[in-house]
């Protein structure tokens, strides 16, 4: 083997320190941005943070999620939490409901188990290695449960739920207890003739027993898990003045950025410190760059939404129109990256709801006259059209292709009704049935 030293030139693309926080930057909601403009308030001796009026929103813990449209003076509205959860509600009546030892720790045994739906989930519970407690004595702490939490808490399974709740509160209904006990799968799967000769019952009182069961809460204690509020930060904010859309971002509450006037002399100087402080001042000015060029690509893109989602923000998601990341990007002269990363982590409140902005993106279905639909707008209409169906005869995936195909112009298959069905909970032909008279 011979050893070589060989001299090569190479061109290759090497992303600087600056450049990836800028990218992180664009990726940042507004919160976030505040939470990084302290930290760098707090490493930066250069950087004076000048805070606003009333920014003591931001400073508490927070979390973007969807939520219903309302007028909104601040940046969010603030709610303050209860203080205790629901567990914690349970196990103090229980305490105060059952004054012996052993029934309040069966019961703190049994309520601590309890899953977000107020199931007791002790499906691999080992009982041989807790000698407190044992199959006996916990099927008797469900029953002293339901005095105190909502009917049917604490039951292992949804059979077991809707027989508690017929057994306490509505103990006539013994038709009604005999098909959950005995015929759960054929309710479930909707077979109803199948439910009528079992129980030897005509089709009007098989319906009659179903409207009851109905009735029943299949999660008695939803949400039993203490969870603490949570808060809706939008970015952007579009509304309607003077019948015209206008929109605004929503970073009044961000701190003013000013370089500390008390290392200004410093700077000219030439020895160690300067340097320091020299290093310091590029990333000052780079921050305050990178800030406003994350204002203008955002600016420049709700631009773009605004003109081409007008209909969207009159009529609602049935007027969405086909608009993809790339559309917006060579529309402003931007990579779609850039788009990508600024459209991420940004919610954007408004006349229509409060969404993620990113669901203002949809791509295309095409129609039979060369135009085409968004994909939302797609669903839309197909939630519309189940909704109108025989309940008694639904609709079947492939009769709505057709329909949609032959009456629409909409070219779209069976397997795409299918997938837009249960991206939206919509469940089969079958289980949409009801029993007909």
């Amino acid at each position: 083997m011979q050893l070589l030293i060989e001299q090569r030139q190479d061109l290759s693309l090497v992303m600087t320190s600056e450049l990836r926080q800028a990218i992180e930057l664009l990726q940042y909601s507004t919160y976030e941005l505040y939470q990084y403009l302290i930290e760098q308030g707090l490493e930066n001796p250069l950087i004076e943070l000048e805070e606003k009026e009333d920014d003591s929103l931001y400073k508490a813990s927070m979390k973007s999620s969807s939520s219903s449209s309302g007028s909104m003076g601040l940046p969010l509205d603030y709610i303050e939490s209860e203080k205790s959860g629901m567990r914690c509600k349970l196990l103090q009546q229980a305490s105060f409901l059952f004054r012996d030892v052993k029934e309040q720790s069966l019961l703190k045994f049994i309520i601590s188990n309890l899953d977000d739906n107020g199931y007791l989930s002790l499906d691999n519970y080992d009982y041989s290695s807790n000698l407190t407690f044992n199959e006996e004595m916990v099927e008797k702490g469900i029953h002293l449960l339901q005095k105190v939490g909502p009917t049917g808490i604490g039951a292992r399974n949804l059979k077991e739920c809707l027989l508690l709740q017929i057994t306490y509160d509505y103990p006539d209904e013994h038709s009604a207890k005999y098909l959950i006990e005995n015929h759960l799968d054929l309710l479930a799967n909707r077979k109803w003739d199948d439910i009528s000769l079992q129980m030897d019952l005509p089709l009007s009182q098989v319906k009659a027993i179903h409207d009851f069961i109905k009735t029943l809460n299949p999660k008695p204690c939803s949400g039993i898990s203490d969870f603490t509020t949570e808060y809706l930060n939008p970015d952007i904010i579009v509304e309607y003045k003077n019948d015209s859309l206008s929109y605004y971002l929503n970073d009044r509450y961000l701190p003013k950025i000013h370089l500390n006037s008390d290392y200004k002399g410093l700077l000219k100087e030439k020895n160690d410190t300067s340097k320091y402080l020299s290093n310091h001042y590029s990333s000052y000015q780079w921050l305050l760059s990178s800030i406003e060029q994350r204002r203008i690509t955002i600016t420049n893109i709700v631009k773009v939404i605004l003109e081409r989602q007008a209909r969207f923000f009159k009529d609602g998601f049935i007027s969405l129109q086909p608009l993809t990341l790339k559309e917006v990007a060579d529309e402003i002269e931007m990579h779609e990256s850039t788009v990508s990363r600024a459209t991420a982590n940004k919610i954007i409140q408004t006349p229509q709801g409060t969404f993620d902005l990113r669901m203002l993106f949809t791509s295309k279905l095409d129609t039979a006259d060369g135009d085409s639909i968004s994909q939302t707008t797609m669903k839309a209409l197909l939630q519309h059209y189940i909704a109108q169906e025989n309940k008694h005869k639904p609709y079947s995936d492939q009769k709505i292709a057709n329909y949609f195909n032959a009456e629409k112009g909409i070219t779209i298959s069976r397997r795409t009704i299918s997938k837009y069905r249960e991206e939206m909970n919509i469940p089969s032909s079958r289980m949409r049935r009801e029993i007909a008279i």
